[in-house]
């Protein structure tokens, strides 16, 4: 599973101008899960993004999880995050889990995340979405739940 994680103070999530998902201070999670992922990469990297310490405590250092500050998270289902551009002009997505499985530990991450008691808002999976977010900082942070098996290949090798 790849994860795009921002730090925001506000995003949302707009489907046919309808908005189906919305926080305030806390993570969008931009999810993209590969065929070869499992329901332990799901539950492994939920875990890890609902305890990362990514926002300011008194001193101004990255030291305070979501649940230390109360945030919230907007977990939107990504395919295109296992887009391949090595080659050619136009990405390819045979990485990316077919929609049973993408769906199935999509929706194990978001559980993963709420028993921490962390509110959890949504995107609607295989909908075309409009996402806004104000990112706080900018943090942006890119996480693999297995670095060396989803790892750019050096094309030069």
């Amino acid at each position: 599973m790849r994860a795009c994680v921002q730090r925001v103070s506000r995003a949302r999530v707009t489907v046919s101008g309808e908005v189906c998902g919305q926080i305030g201070t806390g993570l969008l999670v931009l999810l993209g899960v590969a065929e070869d992922d499992t329901e332990a990469d799901a539950r492994q990297l939920a875990e890890k993004i609902a305890t990362l310490r990514v926002f300011e405590d008194d001193q101004g250092k990255m030291n305070l999880s979501l649940g230390d500050v109360g945030g919230a998270m907007l977990v939107v289902s990504q395919f295109t995050l296992l887009g391949d551009c090595r080659k050619g002009r136009r990405p390819s997505f045979a990485a990316a889990a077919r929609p049973e499985l993408a769906r199935q530990l999509y929706e194990v991450f978001v559980e993963v995340v709420a028993r921490q008691g962390i509110e959890v808002a949504t995107g609607q999976f295989r909908r075309h979405m409009e996402v806004e977010l104000v990112n706080d900082g900018p943090v942006t942070l890119l996480l693999d739940s297995n670095c060396t098996r989803h790892a750019p290949r050096d094309v030069n090798a």
